[in-house]
């Protein structure tokens, strides 16, 4: 998991703070907000958080056609799906569900892809409009960082929302309401937050799903006015400690995952102890990578180079060569695509073969591939959520790559926004199960209680309600140009180690 970085100082905002992304998968927040005021490369900042695989169809997903729908799933006619400044409406398709599905304020159930979760629903009796709630609409919001330095950053986010929301509308309802979705831009900026959930608090019910670089801004004001705030995942401090926001992808700052060490020990043996930790000196990666080896030797790896890079250098070829003259095999780095694909690339022209090179999420993404080719293969990459790849065995998976063709054709699907379209299931099922009982109190006291949470098996569990770093992983091996599970399908959950 990535750790804060005091230093790095955020625009002047109410209740602003130092970053703090917490999940090693957003390593790319850091690297951009650094890239924002350096000299970075645009293009390569431009890579950063982009995530998923790219084209209107998801590559090796069996099972996904080409429009985007899925073989062998029923259902009508969508609604409209979301309004607002970019509303969208919902299309055909939809798919059938069982019982079973996410309780609320309490751990997963088993079973059913219904919109409505497969929950039990609570009665309506009572159930009494408020902000955001009409007689027709519950009115949810979505921010996510869709113009600013970075354009386009987390629109996948926004998307998977709009996605959702469509297939909901045309499947279901929460006590005879549909849901209307209002979108907002945070321009990959503080102030921008603040004021989006300034607007969330008088216009809307709920957040749902935002993903911002920046997230500082709306924390004071979504906890201020008690604005239930359940985000793909909360990057900074001041949102974590938001007693209203959540993170379908949870994280605390202060753990990492065991499964890494654990996976180098079992698999690499030779590797575990002439292991090297190497990072771009952008936003927090510096402290970061402290932090992450400190995790890695509690854990039994010995780490004998630690090296970080400038984020103006492109010449690898001298770090290359002191872990090589070092004898290492072990090779971990936080970094962007780019910066990966130049090490890969770096290590190969200096005949230099680790046993296992190990990337976060951040690495999962078509253009790690493109741009990799052959200096790529064999890499390993850590992730927490189901491969893109493997969609035709996992219903959910196929429900979000489903609707997000059918509201956007030719979108990309991310990791930010597979943990997007969760934090819309999650909203869903927590409120059908409340019934008359809805309201903003009722519904995050509810969400602190929710634990082990899977979104029907599309991740990992995660401890929204805690907001605990989750300890399940598998990982992924790019071979003939893919990515191919590596040790199975299976996550290995072996607990964290808590550092700093």
């Amino acid at each position: 998991m990535l750790r804060p970085r005091r230093a790095l100082r955020l625009p002047a905002v109410a209740g602003g703070s130092p970053l703090a992304p917490a999940a090693a998968g957003l390593l790319a927040l850091c690297l951009v907000l650094a890239g924002c005021g350096s000299q970075l490369d645009p293009a390569t900042v431009a890579q950063t958080g982009a995530g998923g695989l790219s084209g209107g169809t998801v590559t090796g997903a069996e099972g996904v056609a080409a429009d985007g729908s899925i073989p062998g799933t029923t259902g009508g006619t969508g609604s409209t799906g979301t309004t607002g400044s970019t509303g969208t409406t919902g299309g055909t398709g939809g798919t059938t569900g069982g019982a079973g599905g996410d309780t609320p304020g309490g751990t997963e159930g088993s079973g059913g892809n219904a919109a409505d979760g497969g929950v039990d629903a609570g009665s309506c009796d009572g159930f009494k409009n408020s902000t955001g709630i009409t007689d027709k609409t519950i009115v949810i919001g979505n921010a996510a960082d869709i113009s600013g330095p970075v354009p386009g950053l987390f629109e996948s986010s926004q998307d998977a929302v709009k996605a959702y929301v469509a297939y909901f509308n045309a499947n279901s309802d929460i006590c005879g309401r549909k849901l209307e979705l209002r979108t907002y831009d945070s321009r990959a900026d503080a102030a921008a937050d603040q004021q989006n959930y300034t607007k969330g608090c008088d216009e809307t019910f709920a957040m749902v799903g935002s993903m911002s670089a920046f997230d500082s801004g709306g924390a004071g004001v979504a906890e201020g006015c008690g604005l239930p705030d359940i985000r793909s995942a909360a990057v900074t401090a001041d949102r974590y400690a938001c007693d209203t926001c959540f993170g379908a992808q949870s994280t605390k700052a202060t753990e990492f995952q065991n499964a890494v060490a654990d996976f180098v020990k079992k698999n690499h043996p030779s590797a575990a102890g002439k292991g090297a930790m190497t990072y771009v000196k952008a936003g927090a990666a510096s402290e970061n990578a402290a932090y992450q080896s400190d995790a890695l030797t509690k854990r039994g790896l010995k780490i004998i180079y630690d090296g970080g890079i400038d984020v103006t250098e492109f010449n690898y070829s001298p770090y290359v060569q002191q872990m090589k003259d070092k004898g290492v095999e072990y090779v971990q780095m936080i970094a962007s695509t780019a910066q990966f694909v130049r090490l890969a690339q770096a290590m190969k022209q200096q005949g230099f073969d680790p046993e296992v090179f190990m990337l976060d999420p951040t690495a999962y993404n078509a253009e790690f591939l493109s741009s990799g080719g052959s200096d790529v293969e064999g890499t390993t990459v850590f992730i927490n959520f189901t491969p893109f790849e493997e969609a035709a065995s996992n219903e959910e998976v196929q429900l979000y790559l489903n609707w997000l063709q059918q509201v956007k054709p030719g979108a990309t699907p991310t990791f930010f926004g597979l943990f997007s379209w969760s934090a819309a299931r999650l909203f869903v099922q927590q409120s059908i199960a409340l019934g008359g009982k809805l309201t903003r109190a009722s519904l995050v006291d509810s969400l602190k209680k929710v634990d082990d949470w899977t979104a029907n098996g599309m991740h990992a569990p995660q401890h929204v309600g805690a907001k605990r770093t989750g300890d399940c992983w598998r990982f992924l091996e790019v071979k003939g140009g893919k990515f191919v599970p590596v040790g199975g399908t299976k996550y290995t959950c072996s607990g964290t180690t808590t550092v700093g």
